[in-house]
């Protein structure tokens, strides 16, 4: 026989857990779709105001023919999408790895001696808030192609992420870390292996996803100007053809991928922070 306590205890049990699952998808997914929705409204509403933007109809309808054959080649300055961005992410990787092999140590040197500290902090200041672009000219000075220029681009934004979030890990290393590794007479590169090292790396990686984030972002304007192949070529060429859903397109893709890296270097950073209990 149910009692009134019976039933309110019935009533107040918890939801079954693939229930708690199913409405946590289902708000993942209402979310981004009503905003999905909302956007291609007003897309649509500003396609039929301004007659040269196209329709999102439109838009998808080129994206299905461009998208058929992503990876054709006929000739250095007529290449399918896919080829274009695996340009891109190419110098990208180039230019993001060399930042990484030069812009970490640096960050490490700099807020283990304080010595460095004071000399290069100020050079660091100074050249930080300069825009990639306007290193640009003295790259295809110095290199005489417009490759090896993109990727100088590239390496001069990525560094600086790098050096100073290094860098201020490593002055937050606790003092007591190295007081400890002082007692034990540890050498310096097991106090960078052992000690700094493995507390330094969240801040690394923090720095790390915020230049791949700001190295794809210069790159399409770097090869906007520079040419060749990549996916800001591409998008330039477009315009030239007056192809403005190709631009659109191009515009998805550059986001696209810059949100898949953006992601992809997150989890890795969670992957590697670890809190304290």
């Amino acid at each position: 026989m149910n009692t009134p306590a019976t039933a309110l205890a019935s009533a107040a049990a918890p939801a079954p857990r693939w229930r708690e699952r199913f409405d946590a998808l289902l708000g993942a997914l209402i979310g981004p779709a009503a905003g999905f929705a909302v956007f291609v409204l007003i897309w649509q509403g500003i396609a039929l105001l301004v007659p040269e933007i196209p329709t999102p109809g439109k838009t998808w309808d080129a994206a299905r023919e461009l998208f058929a054959h992503p990876f054709y080649d006929n000739g250095p300055n007529d290449k399918g999408i896919g080829w274009n961005v695996l340009a891109s992410l190419q110098r990208v990787a180039i230019g993001f790895g060399l930042a990484a092999l030069v812009g970490i140590p640096v960050g490490f040197a700099i807020g283990r001696f304080k010595a460095l500290n004071a000399m290069l902090s100020p050079i660091v200041s100074l050249l930080r808030p300069v825009s990639p672009l306007a290193w640009l000219p003295l790259g295809l000075l110095l290199f005489k192609a417009a490759n090896p220029a993109a990727i100088w681009a590239i390496f001069i934004c990525s560094i600086w992420p790098m050096i100073v979030n290094t860098a201020v890990g490593v002055s937050r290393v606790p003092q007591d870390y190295l007081n400890v590794a002082r007692v034990l007479d540890l050498s310096e590169w097991k106090v960078l292996t052992r000690v700094l090292l493995p507390a330094v790396l969240p801040y690394v990686l923090t720095g790390v996803r915020l230049s791949i984030g700001t190295a794809w972002l210069v790159i399409v304007a770097a090869e906007m100007l520079t040419g060749g192949s990549g996916i800001g070529f591409w998008l330039w060429d477009e315009w030239n053809n007056l192809k403005v859903e190709h631009i659109v397109i191009a515009i998805f893709i550059i986001g696209i991928v810059g949100l898949l890296l953006e992601v992809l270097l997150v989890q890795l950073a969670r992957r590697f922070t670890y809190t304290e209990e």
